[in-house]
């Protein structure tokens, strides 16, 4: 499932627990996809705490609790991390990440907790949701193979990388517009990790943030830009990533494109992806300015003067997605929307 879709399923498996229909959720996906950052996000929105319980970590006394002697009988201390309601809060979120990395001892320990929302004398907060995340044995990773009985205790749900969800994630999270733009161009390297090679470093949505850092720090220092690159991404996206850099000092004057100046689109397909990811990027800086409604039609005059008007396409669609409907009442986009009628006619 895209993680557009999985978002709203986890929000409302979090929400769903007032009525006490929630059911635990099983994340299934390789490394660095975004599975755990989609969990806190959905406690960020709701302002809740999130307990993350790294289960390849634990022993089965971690989760069960230590016994000790209460005169003639003997009773489990109840870990602190575990969800208490005057501790931490009527409703939260329980995300046990690393899952399917626990030994099999740690994951049994887990049955009830999930199940029942119980360990001995515990019990979970009526308030709380029970996520969990964890990689496929084809990942490469440490893993075991989920038991029968507990994978039965969830709701199951694979992570499918797609392209439109990261850019608008992108966006949100000020990703810089030069790596946005060459994962438009190269969507195929939002993702690629062999586990037959294992390789330290790969592209994936984790490491491409990690590459924004990169080239935040060491754009200046040419001498260090593609070491810090590859770094995060590996060898060859590292050389692919800074090549696609390097040629962008031919774009067009964006500050002449958003003062409504006429101004060429480039030939090249390359600088088309950098030049409609920059604007995009122009259009949400602009969003809560006093000429953004100048500014956006200025954009959407420049979306139609691409050589394909697919690529018009994709800018408008992704700045629908950042700035929301106010795209709409821009008096440019009725005039954009009738130059690309025919293409929009066919897609649909």
């Amino acid at each position: 499932m895209r993680p557009a879709h999985l978002s709203q399923v986890l929000d409302k498996e979090f929400t769903s627990t007032a009525a006490g229909h929630h059911t635990p959720v099983m994340l299934w996906g390789p490394p660095g996809v975004g599975k755990s950052q989609m969990i806190a996000q959905v406690a960020a929105k709701h302002q809740v705490p999130l307990i993350d319980i790294r289960l390849s970590q634990m022993e089965p006394s971690d989760l069960r609790g230590i016994p000790f002697r209460a005169e003639e009988l003997v009773e489990w201390a109840i870990p602190a991390m575990l969800p208490d309601a005057e501790r931490h809060g009527p409703s939260g979120i329980l995300f046990l990440d690393e899952i399917t990395s626990a030994p099999p001892s740690v994951s049994a320990a887990a049955y009830q907790l999930i199940l029942d929302r119980r360990l001995g004398a515990y019990e979970i907060p009526d308030g709380w949701a029970i996520f969990a995340a964890g990689n496929r044995q084809g990942d490469r990773g440490v893993t075991y193979t989920m038991p029968a009985p507990l994978a039965n205790r969830f709701s199951h749900f694979d992570f499918d990388i797609n392209t439109d969800d990261w850019v608008a994630w992108a966006y949100r999270n000020g990703i810089d517009d030069r790596i946005i733009a060459f994962i438009r161009f190269r969507p195929e390297l939002l993702f690629d990790f062999d586990p037959a090679h294992n390789p330290a470093a790969f592209p994936s949505p984790r490491s491409w943030e990690f590459a924004h850092r990169a080239l935040q720090k060491f754009e200046h220092q040419h001498e260090l830009l593609l070491g810090t690159l590859q770094a995060c991404v590996g060898q060859a996206a590292g050389i692919e990533v800074k090549a696609f850099v390097d040629n962008l000092d031919q774009m067009p004057d964006l500050d002449a494109i958003v003062r409504g100046e006429k101004i060429p689109a480039p030939k090249e397909i390359d600088l088309q992806y950098a030049v409609a990811s920059a604007l995009v990027g122009r259009a949400i800086r602009a969003k809560d300015a006093s000429d953004a409604q100048s500014v956006h039609g200025h954009i959407l005059d420049y979306a139609g003067m691409f050589p394909q008007k697919e690529m018009g396409v994709m800018l408008v669609t992704d700045m629908h997605r950042a700035i929301g409907e106010a795209i709409f009442s821009v008096p440019e986009f009725a005039t954009w929307s009738n130059q690309v009628a025919d293409l929009m006619l066919y897609e649909s």
